[in-house]
C-alpha cells in the first residue's frame, strides 16, 4: 500500500518527514512559505495520519517505500523520528536524495555504551508501557516533552496537542513499531556516507540532546549546523521564520 503524500507548490522537490505519533500536519505553519519555493512532498509515515492503513514494517522497508514515491534529486527534511528515516533513505537510495535537512535528529535515540547523547532506555520503555494504558495521554506527554524548556513552549504544546488526532489516532501497531525503531536503530556508521546536510537543532532539546546534533554535524562530511539557543524539540514551529530562512539558504 502506498503512503499518503500531499503535494504543494512548485520548484525543486522537498520531502517532509514528521515525528513519532504525529503526521505531516506538524509542518502546517511552515508550509505556505516553503510552497512558494519548493514542490513540497508532505509524507504521512506508515500507520500515521492518512497513511493509517499502511502497515509498519522495518525502518529500511519504510525508507524503500518512501523512495518509491519520490522523484530523483529530492531534498529530504526529517524531524525527530523522520530524521532517522531520512538518514536511512539517503543511505539506501542515494540517487533519490540530493541533500538532507535533519531537524532535532540523532543517529541513535537510545543511550548505550559509548553513546551518552540520547534518551535513557527507561524513557522509551515508559512510552511503550503508557501505550497499553492510555494512548492519548502518552502522546500528549510526548508533545509536552517536545516543548519542554523551549521558547513559546505553551503555545507549541497547545498547537501540537490539538492536532495530534486531526487525521485520526495512530494505530497501536504503528506506535509500537515505530517506537521500536527509536529503541533499536543506531545509524552512526551511516554518517560518513550521507550527502550534503543541514543539521538544525535546539540547545534545550529534551528528547534528542543537542550533542547528538553536533555529532551529526561533525561526522557528516561538509555538514552545516544551525543551532537555536532557546529552542526545544520543535524549532520549525517555535522559530519558523529562522528555520525557513536557513532551509532556503542551504538549498539555494
Amino acid at each position: 500500500m502506498t503512503l499518503h503524500v500531499e503535494l504543494l507548490g512548485k520548484g525543486p522537490d522537498l520531502a517532509l518527514l514528521h515525528g513519532w505519533g504525529l503526521h505531516s500536519g506538524v509542518w502546517d505553519e511552515a508550509l505556505p512559505e516553503l510552497a512558494k519555493r519548493f514542490r513540497v512532498h508532505a509524507v504521512d509515515l506508515p500507520g500515521h495520519g492518512h497513511s493509517a492503513a499502511a502497515p509498519v514494517g522495518s525502518l529500511d522497508d519504510t525508507a524503500d517505500r518512501i523512495a518509491a514515491q519520490l522523484p530523483t534529486e529530492t531534498v529530504v527534511c526529517g524531524w525527530s523520528l523522520g530524521g532517522l528515516v531520512a538518514q536511512r533513505l539517503a543511505r539506501l537510495h542515494p540517487g533519490k536524495v540530493r541533500a538532507l535537512i535533519l531537524v532535532s535528529a540523532t543517529p541513535c535515540f537510545t543511550a548505550r555504551p559509548g553513546w551518552p547523547h540520547a534518551m535513557k532506555a527507561a524513557m522509551l520503555d515508559g512510552f511503550a508501557e503508557g501505550l497499553h494504558h492510555d494512548r492519548e495521554a502518552t502522546l500528549a506527554s510526548f508533545v509536552r516533552l517536545s516543548a519542554l524548556h523551549g521558547a513559546r513552549g505553551r503555545e507549541a504544546i497547545r498547537a501540537f496537542t490539538k492536532r495530534l488526532f486531526d487525521r485520526g489516532e495512530p494505530t497501536a501497531a504503528a506506535l509500537a513499531g515505530t517506537l521500536d525503531w527509536l529503541r533499536e536503530a543506531d545509524l552512526r556508521t551511516d554518517a560518513p556516507d550521507l550527502p550534503r546536510t543541514l543539521v538544525v537543532h535546539g540547545a534545550r532539546d529534551a528528547l534528542a540532546p543537542v550533542e547528538a546534533g553536533r555529532w551529526l554535524a561533525e561526522h557528516i562530511p561538509g555538514a552545516h549546523a544551525v543551532e537555536f539557543a532557546d529552542a526545544a524539540h520543535i524549532p520549525f514551529f517555535t522559530h519558523r521564520e529562522s528555520f525557513v530562512r536557513a532551509l532556503e539558504s542551504f538549498v539555494g
